[in-house]
């Protein structure tokens, strides 16, 4: 009681305010053991040589390539930070619904990665566009370029593929 005799609320507990964390994976290193785990070790992988290929092609279309360094490099880091988060066990102190995350996450990166992959494929296929360098034609890829970008978008396909099947892992996690 207060000293005009009006009762003091009580504070709330945080274990009853906060649900406990929604996750269905296993945390630690038993992660590693399970599909999704190892579709995201795939997923760094594989993004991890779209970004060195890309990048050793001297991007030569910077506006259609420099969207897909972009996506490989954030999904990269992201995909790496979400599998650390898994392995560390801070799943279990952050009150969330991982399975939501989960999907969300897989979802998005999956459309942008889609993305990356069909204008790496476009910038491949402009191999033998001819540009007017200084009185003589060239092609816009020369031969080294070109095979360098071949290689990137199978790996991008290879990679959107990766997360196409996270995602429907996700999904089937997410809504049993």
């Amino acid at each position: 009681m207060s000293a005009g005799g009006v009762p003091m609320p009580t504070t709330p507990n945080p274990a009853v305010s906060f649900p406990a964390p929604r996750v269905t994976l296993p945390v630690g290193p038993d992660i590693l053991r399970t599909y999704s785990g190892a579709f995201v070790c795939l997923e760094i992988l594989f993004g991890g040589l779209v970004w060195i290929l890309v990048s050793s092609s001297n991007v030569p279309l910077p506006l259609l390539q420099g969207w897909v360094m972009f996506v490989s490099v954030t999904a990269f880091f992201f995909s790496l930070l979400f599998l650390c988060v898994f392995l560390s066990g801070m799943v279990n102190r952050i009150d969330a619904n991982w399975n939501f995350l989960d999907f969300g996450y897989h979802f998005v990166v999956f459309v942008f990665y889609f993305g990356a992959f069909l204008l790496e494929a476009a910038a491949t296929s402009l191999h033998n566009l001819q540009c007017n360098v200084t009185l003589n034609v060239q092609p816009l890829l020369n031969d080294n370029q070109y095979n360098i970008n071949v290689a990137a978008t199978i790996f991008a396909f290879v990679t959107t593929a990766c997360y196409g099947c996270s995602l429907a892992l996700a999904l089937r996690r997410w809504r049993p």
